[in-house]
C-alpha cells in the first residue's frame, strides 16, 4: 500500500517544510550489548512530533491534485496529528478544523487554537471524534487528513526513516519506535524495507499492533494507561498492518511503570522531555523487553514532546 518509492516522493515534496532532526548517542552502559544506540530526536520537529512530516505531505499532495477548497482541511486527533495538520494548513493559508475527544488534554487543545485551527470536541473516544470529522469533510467538501491510516500521511512519516538511515551512514540494524495507530511504523518500515528491521513498542494498555498480528488483522482493543492520550487509537491502521506483515515488523509490549521510568530517565540523564507514549520505545530497551544481539546497531525514535513536564521532578 506504500513503498520506499512513495516515501522518496514524499521527501521531495516536503523538502524545506520539515526539520532534519538530530541524533544523540545513548550512553553505552545503558544498553551494553549493542554496538551503538542512537536516539532520534524527532520531538524537536515542528509542532513537537513526527506528525508534521505526514501532514505536510497530505496537504501538499491535496494541493497538487487540484487544490483545497474554501472548506479547507479536517482532521480527527487527540492532539499531535491535529497540531501538525493545523501547522501545515496555516503555512499555506488554509482553514483547518480539528475534532478531538472531550478528554483531550487542555494544553493540546490550547495549542491547536494557537496554531489557528477551529477545535471541535466530540465524544469520549477517538473513534467518535473520527466519525464526526469524516461526516464534516463529506458534508462540506473539505480534504480529510487521517491521523495515521492514509497513504500520504504514512509516506510522509516515513521520511524520518530515510533521514535516519542517512544520518547513521547506513550502519543501522534495528529501529524501535512507539506504535498507536501505526502511521509512523508503516512509513519507517516501508522506507527501510530490506535495509533495517522495525520493532513497534506498545503499552500493554493499548496493544493495537500486537493484537492485529495475533488475530490476523486490525482488531479493536480497549484503551487504558499512561500513554492513552498519544497512543490511544482503538485499532491499528490497515496500511500499518499490511506493511508490518510485508516487512516483518514485530511488536513488543511494555508496562506503564517501565514507560514512566524511561521518561524520567530521559529527563534526569539527558534533560529531554517527551510524552509517555514516546518513552515507550526506550522503555523496551531499559526494561529488557527488547534484548539486542551483541554488536547490534540500534536507533530509538523519540517521536513527540507534547506533554505536561510538571510531573518529571
Amino acid at each position: 500500500m506504500i513503498t520506499h518509492s512513495d516515501v522518496s516522493a514524499a521527501r521531495r515534496r516536503i523538502s524545506g517544510s520539515v526539520r532534519r532532526t538530530p541524533l544523540l548517542e545513548l550512553d553505552s552502559e545503558l544498553v551494553p550489548a549493542a554496538a551503538r544506540t542512537w536516539l532520534k530526536l524527532e520531538q524537536l520537529q515542528h509542532t513537537g512530533s513526527f506528525k508534521a512530516r505526514g501532514a505536510f505531505n497530505r496537504v501538499v499532495s491535496a494541493l497538487e491534485e487540484g487544490g483545497i477548497g474554501e472548506s479547507g482541511v479536517v482532521a480527527a486527533s487527540g492532539g499531535n496529528a491535529g497540531m501538525a495538520v493545523a501547522h501545515a494548513a496555516a503555512r499555506y493559508g488554509i482553514p483547518a478544523r480539528v475534532y478531538v475527544p472531550e478528554n483531550a488534554p487542555a494544553f493540546k487543545r490550547a495549542k491547536l487554537r494557537e496554531l489557528g485551527a477551529e477545535v471541535v470536541a466530540v465524544g469520549e473516544r477517538y473513534s467518535e471524534a473520527y466519525r464526526a470529522a469524516v461526516e464534516d469533510a463529506e458534508r462540506h467538501g473539505a480534504a480529510f487528513c487521517h491521523a495515521y491510516d492514509q497513504p500520504e500521511m504514512c509516506a510522509g512519516n516515513g521520511t524520518l526513516g530515510t533521514e535516519l538511515f542517512e544520518q547513521t551512514g547506513g550502519e543501522l540494524d534495528t529501529v524501535l519506535l512507539a506504535v498507536g495507530g501505526g502511521g509512523l511504523m508503516a512509513g519507517v518500515a516501508a522506507a527501510l524495507e530490506s535495509h533495517a528491521r522495525v520493532v513497534g513498542v506498545e503499552p500493554t494498555g493499548v496493544p493495537t499492533l500486537h493484537t492485529a498480528l495475533a488475530e490476523g488483522g486490525p482488531t479493536d482493543v480497549a484503551v487504558s494507561g499512561v500513554a492513552k492520550d498519544s497512543l490511544g487509537a482503538t485499532r491499528i491502521g490497515e496500511i500499518a498492518h499490511e506493511v508490518a506483515g510485508r516487512t516483518g515488523a514485530r511488536s513488543v509490549l511494555v508496562d506503564d511503570e517501565h514507560i514512566l521510568a524511561a521518561r524520567r530517565r530521559l529527563w534526569q540523564r539527558y534533560r529531554i522531555v517527551v510524552e509517555h507514549g514516546t518513552a515507550a520505545a526506550l522503555a523496551a530497551l531499559l526494561a529488557g523487553e527488547y534484548q539486542p544481539e551483541r554488536g547490534e546497531r540500534l536507533a530509538v525514535v523519540l517521536c513527540g514532546a507534547n506533554t505536561d513536564p510538571t510531573d518529571l521532578v
